[in-house]
């Protein structure tokens, strides 16, 4: 079933994040760049739920794993359209539509990492109430810009966050 054109219910993509097997495998495909092998996974995803190596790994960890991946796991991502899964072939690979659900485990592609110009802000500040306090800038005024930076910073990050949040994925109701 192809239901890569079609959207995700929110809570379809909840039942089928509600897995961490799933979310493993979602995770794990992200970081290859091409289709792997439905063993491979099987080992690497048994590996992390095992807390060990792929190396380490019981043979009845292995067929656990692959199992289940085969009969439930990656069919329902298949059919939800988030993995490509040949049965056949044996291979696994991210889908494009995948990226739909990145809000909903936490990635946030291309967003700042704001903690750090506020932190340089924080600095800029130091530096600047240091100078006042040394009579190279007048005191009146650390206040105002000081403060005035920081509001002016708080809005940017603000808006950058209104703006994408104000077109959410679009989901069927």
């Amino acid at each position: 079933m192809d239901q890569n054109n079609t959207s995700l219910s929110r809570d379809r993509v909840f039942d089928i994040l509600s897995s961490p097997r799933r979310r493993y495998v979602l995770y794990f495909l992200r970081q290859e760049s091409s289709p792997i092998q439905l063993t491979e996974l099987a080992e690497h995803v048994a590996a992390w739920e095992n807390d060990t190596t792929v190396e380490e790994l019981s043979t009845q960890q292995r067929k656990r794993v692959y199992v289940s991946l085969y009969q439930t796991h990656l069919p329902k991502l298949a059919d939800s359209g988030l993995v490509d899964y040949d049965e056949d072939s044996g291979e696994v690979a991210i889908a494009r539509k995948a990226s739909e659900i990145d809000r909903y485990l936490g990635e946030e592609p291309d967003s700042p990492a704001w903690y750090r110009y506020y932190l340089a802000l924080a600095v800029l500040s130091l530096v600047f109430i240091v100078a006042s306090a040394a009579g190279l800038v007048q005191a009146a005024v650390v206040a105002p810009v000081v403060v005035g930076a920081f509001v002016l910073l708080t809005v940017v990050h603000a808006v950058f966050r209104w703006r994408n949040d104000s077109s959410p994925m679009e989901f069927e109701e």
